[in-house]
């Protein structure tokens, strides 16, 4: 070999090796509650990354609910046009992002504000299927009251095997009816992870790739992503592609507190899981 090949061939396994996708996820299952319908639109691209990337590891099956909407208590921080419209958009991007993609039949997503009694059931019920062995997941992606409301509906004897990520404070304390110290007196395992804002509220052109790739599953992701970045209520989203709360999916896909996951995904990670897998999935 041309030995001024070599330093070439390196440096792209090293590109190579650093984007690996690691898929190691712990035992059990994962469920979402997000928000979205609150001021801030992040979770639009932040539910359309989540899900793509479970469908991307394989791993779709394993999610066992998925609510979005989970403010509450809307306390005029948005119109009620705007805030109509946001339900409409999360909807969107849950029933959007799962026809496209596949691999979600078995999933209803619902809205948390507007269909609360089933989603607090829908969640209990995958509460009271836990194990020691299978046990579940649950994604703060929002205020934290509709997983209170579900914990203490619960089978107490089940709570032991329910594990909360989080990755904000602004999260874990937003409730109107539970704080995090709340959540956390049901017994349950704190899973805590950095703000993932630090790498996943990126420059939008970050996500040209996105916007210009070939497949309509990675553009569908891109404008989910988009339709926050001009969201008219808020102004911080201005310039940026935000799919923070997917971070703590990711970390889950790449194992977690058990298999040290990935505690600080970043865009790179996210365009590997997914483009590799529509190029092995082609349409």
């Amino acid at each position: 070999m041309n030995k001024s090949i070599i330093p070439v061939v390196s440096i792209l396994f090293s590109i190579s090796f650093a984007f690996a996708q690691v898929i190691n996820p712990p035992a059990g299952r994962i469920a979402v509650v997000a928000d979205g319908n609150s001021p801030d639109p992040d979770d639009l691209g932040g539910t359309a990354v989540s899900l793509a990337l479970l469908r991307a590891a394989g791993l779709e099956n394993r999610l066992v609910h998925y609510s979005h909407s989970c403010d509450l208590v809307v306390l005029h921080r948005i119109s009620e046009a705007a805030e109509k419209e946001r339900h409409a958009m999360m909807q969107t991007a849950c029933d959007g992002t799962a026809r496209r993609w596949g691999g979600f039949e078995h999933i209803t997503f619902l809205d948390a504000k507007w269909q609360t009694d089933q989603t607090i059931k829908d969640l209990v019920k995958a509460i009271n299927a836990s194990t020691e062995q299978d046990p579940l997941w649950i994604v703060e992606a929002g205020e934290p009251d509709i997983i209170g409301f579900a914990l203490k509906a619960s089978k107490k004897e089940k709570l032991k095997y329910v594990k909360v990520i989080t990755h904000h404070p602004a999260n874990d304390n937003a409730g109107d009816f539970y704080k995090w110290q709340d959540i956390l007196d049901f017994g349950v395992e704190e899973v805590r992870i950095p703000d993932q804002n630090i790498n996943l509220k990126v420059k939008k052109t970050e996500w040209d790739w996105a916007m210009n790739h070939s497949d309509d599953r990675i553009q569908w992701i891109w404008v989910m992503g988009k339709m926050a970045e001009i969201d008219d209520v808020v102004k911080f989203q201005k310039g940026y592609w935000d799919c923070s709360d997917a971070g703590m999916v990711l970390y889950w896909i790449t194992g977690a507190n058990v298999t040290t996951g990935l505690n600080a995904g970043s865009v790179e990670t996210v365009k590997s899981f997914l483009v590799d897998y529509v190029s092995s999935n082609p349409k």
